[in-house]
């Protein structure tokens, strides 16, 4: 069985409210662009998400909703205070819990980048792969029964993107 992780970094966030906690800024207008660029890549390459594993921070709420608008009947999204600001092994923990074959985790950096990082058997030529920019977006592919069986090393990348190399949706 093959089994798909769309792995999401939160797109642009908004610092300019210096009485917002970090949890609770959201997206700038940049992300309010760059989001439905990612959603419509997902859209245009046939990926469906049947879950989405979303931190519970405000801007990845939002960049969720907003690539959710572009995709064909996106699942709700089940928000985690353990994805904010994770790390790559709490990650993998709520991964390996997951139960669709087509998962969306939007999360922060550096645990996402890292666990791209981690899962992926070879790192795509991409330069922008290892700093994992706001928006960056892996599809990985797993050989796996079940997401538990899902360990470092054994993902295919299937794609990878950042939101200003993507155009606009239409």
């Amino acid at each position: 069985m093959t089994l798909t992780l769309i792995l999401i970094r939160h797109a642009k966030s908004d610092w300019d409210d210096a009485r917002l906690t970090d949890h609770q800024r959201p997206l700038n207008a940049r992300g309010r662009r760059a989001a439905p660029r990612v959603g419509a890549w997902i859209a245009e390459m046939g990926l469906a998400p049947q879950q989405a594993l979303v931190s519970d921070a405000m801007r990845t709420r939002e960049t969720w909703s907003y690539v959710a608008s572009h995709l064909p009947g996106p699942p709700a999204p089940t928000l985690s205070s353990g994805l904010y600001l994770a790390g790559p092994t709490a990650m993998l923990t709520h991964l390996q819990a997951a139960t669709g074959p087509t998962v969306a985790m939007v999360a922060h950096n550096p645990g996402t980048g890292v666990l791209a990082a981690m899962l992926a058997a070879n790192a795509p030529a991409h330069p922008s792969f290892d700093r994992y920019p706001t928006g960056a977006t892996t599809v990985l592919e797993f050989d796996a029964e079940t997401w538990g069986h899902v360990q470092p090393g054994m993902g295919q990348i299937r794609a990878f993107a950042i939101p200003r190399e993507l155009p606009d949706p239409a």
